[in-house]
């Protein structure tokens, strides 16, 4: 392999990014259910609404620390190792980077500290305000990051002026419709992170013997809300891939490993694609099927990639292997949530403790799918980092040396890697304390000019959980 500048920038982005990711997916789902969990515990004066409320709420600040730090470095990156792409779209991705920062981190910050250290001093009513406002904050987040790639994806209202992409048409841009067929499907994405996450941990109590009511709170409301949501989230999947049929031809054509035009195309489920021989081996297809995904016909006729430049090809395999990926985990959460479900409404769940530990150890399967669908989307892309009008090689810092970027790529891994073992392991010690764990309400010691004042409170009784 050669290790050019380039390929190790790519590594580098791709590396900050799908670690980054994992945060972000996490609380923006999280976030939404808090919400849930205050009014429920406004309207039905459950205490069991509050106290798994509390418990969620010191894991949601601790996820939330870790997407903040692990996001800084984004920004840096397109300076450091993409200036000419910085430079280029700076215009349209700089302002809708700074309005994120004055929608979604103004309101995440505002209302935060009130999550953390205002339930006595505020109504209750205002109480439940700033946890919707954390969650409206957190989604409007994930709303500008994917107005941004959507541009990427299918750049649209802008013109060229030397050498600068700048906006002539911003309601094209933020209403493009790539953006909200995109934008749902990544809010779903992270709604099922968190229910899948929460039913897994309600699992786990379950097969632990403990918290018993806590537990099913968790259980119910994670299988529930997944149930709703995974039948609508591969509705929007379709979706996307409409958009990709009809704006991403080559990507469509190396996500279904179609080598060369078909009418009817077939469905390739499983193959081993090769890219010297232009074919597929070991290949296991349905015929007619493709024709029927890409087109909604049993006649079309679906390109292949020998229609396009192999210099306009992305890497087949990837975006071949990663989509089935992601498609396997949307099965298995759908299996789960539905059967899940079933059995929580019959009361037999408790009966059946393969399908707990199927629910605990499933808890990873929406990462693993937004992490797939996030290789998909953008391997897929290339070679384009705005796709048919700048590509990614011509996107570099062009005095970028090899061994800069070797070094970079380096310190973010090691750096990353201290960040995420401290904060999973604090979170997992949170997790052995449970929802019977100390609540977050601050110590006569902490006031507003000194919120930090309850970390230092060790021997107070409502300190944060984890000593």
């Amino acid at each position: 392999m050669d290790l050019t500048a380039l390929l190790l920038s790519r590594l580098q982005f791709a590396f900050t990014i799908s670690f980054h990711i994992i945060f972000p997916s996490f609380t923006i789902g999280l976030a939404a259910w808090l919400t849930v969990l205050e009014a429920l515990g406004l309207v039905t004066g459950r205490p069991v609404y509050r106290t798994v409320f509390e418990f969620w709420l010191k894991i949601f600040g601790v996820a939330f620390g870790m997407g903040v730090v692990s996001g800084v470095v984004m920004g840096f990156q397109f300076g450091t190792n993409w200036s000419v792409f910085a430079g280029k779209v700076g215009p349209i991705q700089g302002v809708l980077l700074s309005y994120e920062t004055f929608t979604a981190f103004f309101l995440e910050a505002s209302f935060f500290g009130i999550l953390l250290f205002g339930r006595p001093r505020v109504p209750p009513w205002f109480y439940l305000f700033s946890t919707a406002m954390v969650a409206l904050g957190t989604t409007l987040s994930a709303f500008w990051i994917m107005v941004n790639n959507s541009w990427m994806q299918v750049p649209v209202g802008y013109a060229t002026t030397n050498g600068q992409f700048a906006p002539d048409d911003w309601l094209a841009i933020l209403f493009s419709p790539v953006v909200w067929v995109r934008f749902p499907h990544m809010l779903l994405a992270s709604y099922l992170t968190g229910a899948s996450c929460v039913a897994g941990t309600g699992a786990w109590y379950l097969l632990r013997g403990e918290y018993h009511a806590e537990a099913r709170v968790m259980l119910r409301m994670g299988l529930f809300l997944a149930a709703v949501l995974v039948p609508a989230q591969l509705f929007f999947g379709h979706l996307v891939g409409d958009y990709v049929h009809g704006k991403q031809p080559v990507k469509f054509a190396a996500i279904e490993g179609r080598w060369h035009d078909e009418q009817p195309a077939s469905e390739v489920l499983i193959a081993l694609p090769d890219p010297a021989a232009q074919t597929n081996h070991y290949a296991i297809s349905v015929p007619i099927l493709g024709s029927l995904i890409g087109s909604m016909s049993f006649t079309s006729k679906e390109v292949g990639l020998t229609d396009f430049p192999p210099q306009d090809r992305p890497p087949v395999a990837i975006p071949f292997f990663t989509f089935r990926v992601m498609v396997g985990c949307g099965l298995l959460m759908l299996f789960l949530a539905w059967y899940g479900s079933y059995l929580s409404v019959k009361e037999r769940i408790g009966e059946k403790r393969w399908m707990l530990w199927a629910i605990f150890l499933g808890f990873p399967l929406p990462w693993i799918a937004i992490l797939t669908g996030w290789f998909t989307a953008e391997v897929g892309r290339q070679p384009w980092a705005v796709y048919g009008v700048l590509r990614t090689a011509e996107a570099l810092t062009p005095f970028l040396t090899v061994r800069e970027a070797t070094i970079s790529l380096l310190v973010f891994c090691a750096v990353y890697a201290f960040i995420f073992g401290f904060g999973i392991y604090y979170i997992y010690r949170l997790l052995r304390e449970g929802p019977a764990g100390r609540l977050i309400e601050p110590p006569i010691g902490a006031v507003p000019n000194r919120p930090m004042s309850v970390v230092h409170h060790h021997e107070a009784p409502t300190v944060l959980a984890g000593e």
